[in-house]
């Protein structure tokens, strides 16, 4: 084996080498996923919380040039000076943005410009990784890790905002092909007890983590049991059948209005001919019956709370959840590159919790508040989270549409009580 003669001052080949792969996997993997859908699907936006497909592939790019490349040399020019007012998306810190609510009227720069952007930013980036001396690849590391994340979390809302964007069309799309659905039933729920006490949640300084995560801390949890595995479509279209969105004493106050606001009467993009019907729901890969084995997804916190009350149980509290997962068997479907599929059933696991990573995320009881002595980072980068500690509701594990190295046990994921176009479900959860 050759012996790396770097200077002592640089970081071994090797290592400049693995960062440079993991930025080239991440950014390849968006590309990837975004050409899977005709050009004419990249400027769709159905709603304000999503964006179109060229929006997330120029503000993943925009994040690693602001605050990678900016950052370490402000007096190199950027690929255009227009795009730090187009594709911002919250940083207040950076300055003024485009509203979000009309990105998808940002038919310029057109999508091959957009992907001249990233070939160029990536460019620079690459340079950089492979070139950067010791001191400066440990300065990169924090940034880098937070970059590709990001990217990441914009992989996940590519696959979810296009699903709703394309679920508006009268024709009802198939967009992609495949989504291979598991076989037989569901496994009977078994209801998984654990002692409680003085435990330690939030991250523990390995690997990477948002800075939501931390700071580990402890929490005292009373005697639980969780279900072994999440509710199923079947298991929800017998809360629709009994009248859960009909009877006001299961929601809570504020769900109930947005149930009768928006006239809800099943997860979202569930459909059928009439009250006596089979159910079928629309996603990526058509209109297909639904799966009655599979996890139910697409419910709002309020479906999902209004469902646990009919069911006799409750919403399990967020560090219930992280502690049981320790004992939780491997993924469920992930995203894999490019590569989606449709949440699938569990498989039977008795006196085990399964299920709880991958194919849906599971709503917790939980506000998404911060952890004990939990500080936002200075400058712009820490806008990312802190900020928006209110008014939402904490959500874990991870779903079928998240890039399978950015599922952990300690992710805090969050949304407002309302969101339903996520792939978000529940599992049950009781006092001991």
């Amino acid at each position: 084996m050759p012996l790396d003669i770097s200077p002592p001052h640089r970081p071994p080949k090797a290592e400049r080498a693995a960062a440079a792969a993991a930025y080239r996997r991440v950014r390849d993997a968006s590309l990837a996923l975004a050409r899977r859908f005709p050009i004419e699907d990249w400027m769709l936006q159905s709603m304000e919380e999503a964006s179109p497909i060229k929006w997330n592939l120029a503000h993943t790019t925009w994040f690693f040039e602001t605050f990678v490349l900016r950052a370490r040399a402000p007096q190199e020019p950027v690929f255009d000076p227009a795009f730090g007012y187009l594709f911002n998306s919250y940083y207040e810190q950076i300055g003024d943005r485009h509203p979000r609510a009309r990105r998808g009227l940002l038919s310029r720069p057109d999508a091959q410009t957009v992907v001249a952007y990233r070939a160029h930013v990536d460019e620079r980036m690459i340079a950089l990784l492979e070139s950067a001396d010791r001191d400066e690849t440990a300065a990169l590391a924090p940034i880098l890790d937070l970059g590709l994340a990001h990217e990441e979390q914009h992989q996940e809302l590519l696959i979810t905002d296009i699903q709703h964007a394309l679920s508006t069309n009268p024709t009802l799309p198939t967009a992609l092909s495949g989504g291979e659905r598991g076989l037989g039933a569901a496994p009977p729920i078994d209801w998984v007890g654990f002692d409680g006490g003085l435990v330690e949640i939030g991250w523990d300084g390995r690997g990477f983590a948002f800075d939501n995560e931390g700071p580990r801390h402890k929490a005292h949890l009373e005697p639980f049991a969780l279900a072994s595995r999440s509710v199923t479509n079947g298991e929800f279209a017998e809360f629709i059948d009994d009248g859960g969105y009909d009877d006001c004493r299961l929601w809570l106050a504020d769900g109930w209005a947005r149930r009768c606001d928006e006239n809800w009467s099943a997860p979202l993009y569930w459909r059928r001919e009439d009250d006596a019907a089979p159910w079928s729901a629309f996603s990526l890969f058509g209109v297909r019956a639904i799966d009655p084995a599979a996890p139910v997804a697409h419910v709002s916190f309020y479906e999902a709370a209004a469902f646990a009350e009919w069911a006799g149980a409750r919403l399990p509290r967020e560090a219930e959840w992280e502690c049981a997962s320790r004992e939780a068997d491997a993924h469920g479907a992930v995203l894999d590159g490019a590569a989606l599929r449709a949440p699938q059933p569990a498989l039977a696991a008795p006196g085990r919790v399964s299920q709880m990573f991958g194919d849906v995320w599971e709503w917790t009881a939980s506000a998404y508040s911060p952890y004990p002595g939990f500080r936002a980072a200075a400058g712009p980068v820490g806008e990312y989270n802190g900020k928006f500690m209110s008014s939402q509701m904490v959500l874990r594990g991870g779903s079928c549409a998240t890039p399978r190295n950015h599922v952990r046990a300690t992710y805090r994921n969050f949304f407002p009580p309302e969101a339903r176009w996520q792939f978000s479900g529940l599992r049950l959860a009781r006092d001991a």
